[in-house]
């Protein structure tokens, strides 16, 4: 990226590191230039300009220069719009923003894939949003925008259109692969939910639960050796 003063960039915070006695890293994702990594100087004091602006979840407006990997912070503001998600959808929050610092890589713009992130952060403040099939929608729509989009109505092996009655496992890199009843494999999709899942449709039962089942298993693969603490939160929840 330019050494270039960047100004009134549309951005949002993903995480925030304390650094030093009043300073912190901030990793943003701004819709021009992806993912940055910006120093904002000061902004731990109780009187900083930045101190209330720095938050999840909120829309803001923001500025930084500099070389290197990491950015010095000149500004930060609100922007309209926005609300901090209820205490039952944070946590999904969480977990998009943790997908976000560890499948993007920095200063690698995808301005479509902003706007998905806008829309359900905006989403997640609603009262009648449901939470399962927007999550589902945007895993998918975030790993065809990094380049590992899912073929989901070719069987990979035939070449032919996946069967709805039939059942599948899913082969990364490759598709749905047509399978008995009894094999042994972590992944089992019937053809019309791999149908369903390609039209965005989650209204089914089977659908919404067998979706979450292939998104774990191709974010997982993604994601390599690192793991998603949010995912295991979840878990610890839901077994208290």
């Amino acid at each position: 990226m330019s050494s270039k003063r960047i100004t009134g960039e549309p951005a949002f915070v993903l995480h925030t590191y304390a650094y030093k006695e009043t300073s912190l890293i901030v990793e943003l994702f701004t819709r021009t230039y992806g993912r940055v990594g910006v120093l904002a100087k000061g902004a731990r004091r109780p009187k900083s300009s930045q101190r209330g602006v720095l938050n999840l979840f909120q829309p803001i407006v923001v500025g930084w220069g500099g070389r290197g990997e990491l950015k010095t912070l000149y500004e930060a503001d609100w922007r309209p719009g926005g609300k901090v998600p209820p205490g039952s959808t944070l946590i999904s929050g969480y977990y998009l923003n943790e997908l976000l610092l560890k499948l993007m890589m920095r200063e690698d713009p995808h301005e479509d894939l902003f706007d998905a992130y806008e829309r359900i952060v905006f989403d997640f403040s609603s009262n009648d949003v449901h939470i399962e099939k927007s999550l589902r929608r945007f895993e998918k729509f975030l790993l065809q925008e990094l380049g590992y989009g899912l073929d989901l109505t070719m069987d990979a092996k035939t070449r032919t259109l996946v069967d709805q009655n039939a059942l599948y496992t899913y082969v990364i890199g490759r598709g749905p692969v047509r399978i008995s009843e009894t094999a042994k494999v972590e992944v089992k999709l019937l053809g019309r939910v791999l149908m369903d899942i390609a039209d965005d449709k989650y209204d089914d039962v089977s659908t919404l639960s067998q979706s979450k089942q292939l998104m774990r298993f191709v974010i997982n693969h993604y994601l390599g050796n690192k793991s998603l603490h949010t995912r295991k939160l979840i878990l610890d929840l839901q077994a208290t």
